[in-house]
């Protein structure tokens, strides 16, 4: 079968460092948040802040990055990225061990992480590009989307038992190493990587065009310019009401942490089976009806999370839920990168992925804090609700005509956030 074929040595290495990386991220699972419970009694305004600060200031410290990346060798980047994030992340368990861990550094670690995630992902992005031929684009973002959600089916539950048998910053740990492991998989690729040409001004102090290029890319583009919207609100939307429901389940509801992580594993499979889909939805019915189409119906989703209540059928509720929200997503994120990578000229690539991603981080991040706020004034429910009522809307803002794709950019980066954000 085609979605079999070897995509070559290289990609091979590739594939798997995002592979480890993506594993150790979903075994650390919501680890932050339930550090913050768990160890330092937070509440859902505290769990919200956390959730909103760490990527607020996060992508405003990745913008200046954008051009500094595009003028550079991506792999080495990569590589940096991956190490920057496994010192930070463990500088968790040291202090948790020394009993000096507070909510501050649990929040600059938060910072780091994002900067680190937004830089590695625009990086990637080109890098792929140069790795991957154009036709191949949409197989390679099947594979990478089939992983994150094998991860993500897999990782939540080992990390919930995890916890519960080794304490609540085991996971930490284990997404550190991962970095280690993804960045030495990243030097094993190998082969040469010609250096971009850029200006010497941008290598040396980026101007403030530079910096806004990515932009000025995005809301050029009449394709690109509705889709941004779209997945920017839809993506902070739905994370916006992670927190509140993390407090509904796990404080109010009573639920173990290994049960809120079950109830997110087991619908990954429908991530999965999305993604094995996506390439053959694309060829029968075209990628822009398979864009709309399932951009349409993963925001139908959510607003049943609102009546989540306790024991089994709470449990099942959650599973339903959350297993046709993914299966969506997981049609609608290779789709997407694709288009989105393909209308993208090919030396704004980088700053295209980055400011995409820090606008979505941010966006998030104030929408995160203000639920947050909602939810310690009306309760975690009635902020579930309204997220899910809100995103009814979101798909008004997806493109309604599919056009031809701009010059250059072909692939998609790889993908950390759950909406291609």
């Amino acid at each position: 079968m085609a979605d079999r074929r070897s995509l070559g040595r290289r990609f091979g290495w590739l594939w798997g460092a995002y592979a480890v990386s993506t594993a150790g991220t979903w075994l650390a699972f919501d680890a932050f948040a339930l550090i913050a419970v768990l160890v330092l009694d937070a509440g859902p305004a505290q769990v919200s802040l956390l959730a909103a600060a760490g990527p607020a200031v996060g992508a405003v410290v990745s913008v200046p990055l954008g051009p500094w990346v595009e003028a550079r060798r991506k792999r080495p980047v990569m590589i940096a990225t991956d190490l920057v994030r496994c010192a930070v992340l463990l500088s968790i368990p040291v202090a948790f061990v020394l009993d000096r861990l507070s909510f501050g550094q649990l929040l600059l670690v938060s910072v780091a992480v994002a900067a680190a995630d937004i830089t590695f992902n625009a990086a990637a992005g080109a890098f792929l590009k140069d790795l991957v031929p154009g036709r191949d684009l949409l197989l390679a973002n099947g594979r990478f989307e089939a992983t994150t959600w094998t991860a993500s089916m897999v990782g939540p539950p080992l990390g919930g038992a995890a916890i519960g048998l080794f304490g609540p910053v085991t996971t930490v740990v284990a997404d550190a190493v991962s970095y280690l492991l993804s960045a030495l998989g990243l030097r094993a690729i190998g082969g040469g990587e010609q250096r971009p040409a850029r200006p010497d001004r941008v290598e040396a102090r980026p101007r403030a065009g530079d910096l806004l290029a990515g932009w000025r890319s995005i809301f050029a583009d009449p394709g690109l310019r509705p889709l941004f919207f779209n997945t920017v609100l839809n993506n902070a939307l739905i994370m916006a009401a992670s927190p509140p429901l993390l407090v509904l389940m796990v404080d109010q509801l009573r639920f173990e942490a290994w049960q809120y992580a079950l109830a997110f594993a087991v619908p990954c499979t429908g991530g999965l089976l999305g993604s094995r889909m996506a390439p053959r939805l694309v060829t029968r019915f075209g990628p822009h009806r398979v864009l709309l189409t399932s951009g349409v119906l993963r925001a139908c989703w959510p607003l049943g999370l609102a009546f989540v209540g306790p024991g089994t059928a709470g449990l099942v509720l959650v599973m339903v839920v959350e297993f046709g929200l993914i299966a969506c997503c997981g049609v609608f994120n290779p789709v997407f990168a694709t288009y989105r990578l393909e209308r993208t000229p090919a030396d704004r690539v980088t700053r295209t992925l980055a400011a995409w991603s820090a606008t979505g981080k941010a966006t998030t991040a104030a929408v995160t804090a203000l639920w947050g706020l909602l939810a310690g004034l009306t309760g975690p429910r009635t902020a579930i609700a309204l997220a899910g009522a809100l995103l009814l809307a979101t798909p008004l803002l997806l493109p309604r005509r599919g056009g031809t794709p701009g010059a250059g950019a072909e692939p998609t980066p790889v993908r950390l956030e759950a909406d291609g954000g």
